[in-house]
């Protein structure tokens, strides 16, 4: 293991070399305690002991016969791979706005009206904007939003845009009209 260099290696050789299960013992409990110390901040850890003393015997390759003060981990479950996971593959109308929103949106084609639909209509219209925002700029447009909106709802949910505000996006960026210029004078200060 890298992060404990050659000397602690060596040390760890060297207790595989002795043939007094004692000796070895209190070697390995030395050689546990100098590799606290070198990691000082970690103490605080849960289970830092414990990984000590792993790390310890993945050093010796298991095969240092001591007494150890917990159960360690065995090797098999530190090279084996893990299952693989399996992918929902679902079939998604427009990729950009994804999977959750389409959800959302088939629950608001069934909702009645009320304030609670007004709200997640407002929500989700802000969402599937931003999510346009990210995935092209300049596709990006209110009218493209409400078109969609009605177009997953079966024309259920309809967006006034004449009424409808959306919410400002975060990473829009503002126009150039929005900073203040700065002059500079002949003699090369700023004025305001």
């Amino acid at each position: 293991m890298p992060e404990y260099g050659r000397g602690i290696q060596n040390m760890v050789d060297y207790a595989l070399t002795l043939t007094d299960r004692n000796e070895r013992q209190r070697c390995a409990r030395t050689i546990v305690a100098i590799m606290g110390n070198m990691f000082p901040q970690l103490r605080d850890v849960p289970d830092f002991k414990r990984k000590l003393w792993d790390h310890l015997a993945i050093m010796a390759d298991y095969k240092l016969d001591i007494d150890y003060p917990f159960e360690i981990t065995k090797s098999e479950l530190l090279t084996s791979k893990p299952q693989p996971m399996i992918y929902p593959m679902k079939r998604i109308r427009y990729r950009h706005y994804g999977f959750l929103l389409e959800t959302l949106l088939k629950k608001l084609k069934d909702m009645p009206e009320g304030e609670e639909r007004e709200a997640l209509t407002q929500m989700v219209a802000d969402q599937m904007k931003r999510s346009l925002f990210n995935w092209n700029k300049d596709a990006m447009d209110d009218d493209k939003v409400a078109s969609d909106v009605a177009d997953y709802t079966d024309g259920k949910v309809r967006l006034d845009l004449e009424h409808f505000r959306f919410a400002p996006l975060q990473g829009k960026l503002p126009s150039l009209h929005a900073f203040p210029t700065r002059q500079v004078r002949r003699n090369g200060k700023k004025r305001s």
